[in-house]
């Protein structure tokens, strides 16, 4: 089974571009990037050659000896087997946070042989970067590879509908016929989430408890990774908060609180170990701010933030949500306070805008649930988690801030009423398009 990402335009864009830099893809441990890599090369060149430092650690002594990059090249060609030219050739060297010297020869490879197609990836490179060791500052492309979404879920579990969602161009109910079977793969989509294997085990395999195993073993190798890679101090409180956060999005008031983490615990004691989970890709801080200004960067509160894992299957193996609830009719949105239907917004919203989500209360008055900022308009999102979807939180906002267009993810149909737009959750991936058809 192959899902087609997205992204993969984008590859094809950096590769034809005129200036092109040595390409770093980031993003967590098992969201595709070595599977991504190698069809990009093998549909788009005529070889790949591709070096993992994790299984060929003997490839760091080609990076520590010289930064010649003709010398490098032919190193790399004699242990590919065949000369790696500039023209048919993509190299990818997988896994290079661990080789320091090589991430520093990307600026070689940039100032003096940009001919070259490289790209490198790493599951733990936001991690090797936040360390401030030798790093190419301005030499490289960057782009990001998140969790499959929903739409690329969709586009192999029903291609037609897919094809129906893509083919929508104005604002008006969808029809059931199409609406209950999209509300049906959604509730697959929550099971698997979006990381490859687990997606194939479902799908394809059509084997939930096959699933389940790929889920736990993607969550004991992030376990291998704290005690592989990070500060042996930082260690019990990186388990502590990881294994926190269930519990802390199970809460009415989603605000992550330390006490929650270890009884006396104090946000200074925390704080290098959030930072290696947010660094590692692992989890997305989410911070209050104290009013919808641009940038909205500017208002953020640091002491007051929500936090979320970066998919929704993770978040529902870590939380031992059985598989079964997808036959409980909406049971499976509205467990943990609707904390997975918040996940599953946030993941998306986090994929597909460049500024990060923010939230924003007014005290004990109303919350709402996320910010968007898309060009220079500010956006409240407010995720209902069933077709229960009253709420006074938009209505404050509404009063004080006057937005130009509100947004509510529920179990509702597509509908636009005085201002507020309903989007059904399995239609998130498509936001922006909604919002400029407005």
């Amino acid at each position: 089974m192959q899902i087609k990402r997205t992204i993969q335009q984008k590859l094809s864009t950096w590769r034809k571009a005129s200036g092109r830099k040595p390409l770093i893809l980031q993003g967590a441990r098992q969201v595709g990037k070595t599977w991504l890599l190698k069809h990009f090369g093998d549909t788009e060149f005529k070889q790949v050659a591709y070096f993992n430092f994790e299984e060929q650690p003997d490839l760091k002594q080609f990076f520590q000896n010289t930064k010649d990059i003709p010398s490098i090249v032919r190193n790399l060609s004699l242990v590919h087997g065949k000369a790696i030219t500039p023209q048919n050739t993509l190299i990818i060297l997988d896994e290079i946070q661990e080789c320091n010297e090589a991430l520093n020869t990307l600026k070689y490879f940039c100032e003096n042989a940009p001919e070259y197609a490289i790209a490198c990836a790493g599951s733990l490179l936001g991690v090797a970067m936040s360390r401030g060791n030798s790093f190419p500052v301005g030499k490289v492309d960057f782009l990001h590879l998140h969790p499959i979404c929903f739409s690329e879920f969709l586009s192999v579990a029903d291609p037609n509908l897919f094809a129906f969602l893509e083919s929508i161009d104005k604002i008006e109910p969808i029809p059931d016929i199409f609406f209950h079977p999209l509300v049906d793969k959604l509730k697959l989509f929550f099971i698997s989430g979006g990381m490859p294997e687990a997606i194939v085990a479902l799908l394809e395999k059509q084997d939930t408890e096959k699933t389940q195993q790929v889920l736990q073993d993607i969550l004991s190798a992030y376990s291998l990774d704290f005690s592989k890679h990070a500060e042996n101090r930082e260690i019990p409180k990186i388990s502590h908060l990881w294994a926190s956060i269930p519990s802390q999005l199970a809460r009415d008031n989603k605000k992550f609180l330390y006490q929650s983490v270890r009884h006396g615990a104090r946000a200074r004691e925390y704080e290098d170990a959030l930072l290696w989970l947010s660094h590692a890709g692992l989890v997305h801080r989410i911070f209050r701010v104290s009013k919808p200004g641009l940038p909205l960067s500017a208002y953020d509160d640091l002491s007051a933030f929500k936090l979320y894992l970066i998919d929704v299957g993770l978040l529902r193996r870590l939380s031992f949500l059985d598989p079964i609830a997808v036959r409980e009719g909406n049971r499976l949105f509205t467990e943990f306070k609707g904390a997975l239907t918040e996940n599953f917004v946030l993941q998306h919203l986090v994929s597909h805008f460049e500024v990060t989500p923010r939230y924003w209360n007014s005290g004990n008055q109303a919350e709402v649930d996320f910010l968007i900022q898309i060009k220079n308009e500010i956006i409240p999102i407010e995720v209902k988690s069933d077709e229960n979807i009253r709420s006074k939180s938009l209505t404050v906002y509404n009063e004080l801030y006057n937005p130009l267009i509100r947004l509510r993810f529920s179990l509702r149909n597509l509908k636009k009423d005085e201002g507020l737009l309903n989007i059904p959750l399995f239609m998130v991936d498509y936001t922006e398009k909604l919002i400029g058809l407005n």
